[in-house]
């Protein structure tokens, strides 16, 4: 049995441990009738508040962070070097500007229709081992962003998709190292030894 993550999952404060427990969750996207889906083996946290990692340090808002700074359970979806769109998961509550990078998934559902909008010839982990591949695999852009997930075209289900305290590993983020002693928080999220994970 497969059930939509409730508002109530993502409207908590502890955006690290949420972080750790979309792990094994099932990320879902249908355009156009299209329905695409996979499972999160890679996150990221980010705390506005106390984090120089995170787009909305120190607690400012800009038009670029306002998404992050609305309610809980929407997409912030932003563009990175100005060609990769990445889908981020807000948490806590509007006002506080917390957020999680889905990094990596593995691919369970529409396998084709991901292949071939990354414009492969088969299904490898370079389909979906990174942010702004998995949602170019998924047909996420940033006209996505602020796209409530527990509507229909964006959402999080959780499947029954565990995985044992020491299956998962904890390690510094990747590419904050402007972050000074932020860059080695252990924020970063993945399955160990899962060949989908970003490198």
């Amino acid at each position: 049995m497969s059930s939509k993550l409730p508002r109530s999952f993502y409207q908590r404060d502890e955006v690290v441990q949420i972080s750790k427990e979309l792990i094994g969750k099932v990320i879902c996207t249908n355009f156009d009738g299209v329905q695409t889906a996979g499972v999160i083996v890679e996150t990221e946290a980010y705390n506005g508040r106390t984090d120089r990692a995170c787009h909305a340090y120190p607690d400012v808002r800009t038009s670029r962070t306002e998404t992050i700074y609305g309610p809980p359970g929407y997409a912030y979806v932003y563009l990175c070097y100005g060609i990769h769109h990445l889908f981020n998961v807000v948490t806590n509550r509007e006002g506080l500007a917390d957020a999680i990078l889905i990094r990596a998934i593995q691919p369970i559902e529409g396998e084709e229709i991901m292949v071939k909008r990354r414009g492969k010839n088969k299904l490898q982990p370079v389909i979906t081992n990174g942010p702004g591949k998995l949602s170019q695999a998924m047909g996420i852009t940033t006209s996505n962003n602020e796209c409530d997930l527990l509507g229909d075209i964006i959402w999080i289900e959780d499947r029954g998709i565990e995985f044992a305290e020491k299956e998962i590993e904890a390690s510094p983020r990747i590419g904050v190292d402007y972050a000074g002693e932020d860059a080695k928080l252990p924020w970063r999220f993945t399955v160990k030894g899962s060949r989908w994970i970003s490198k």
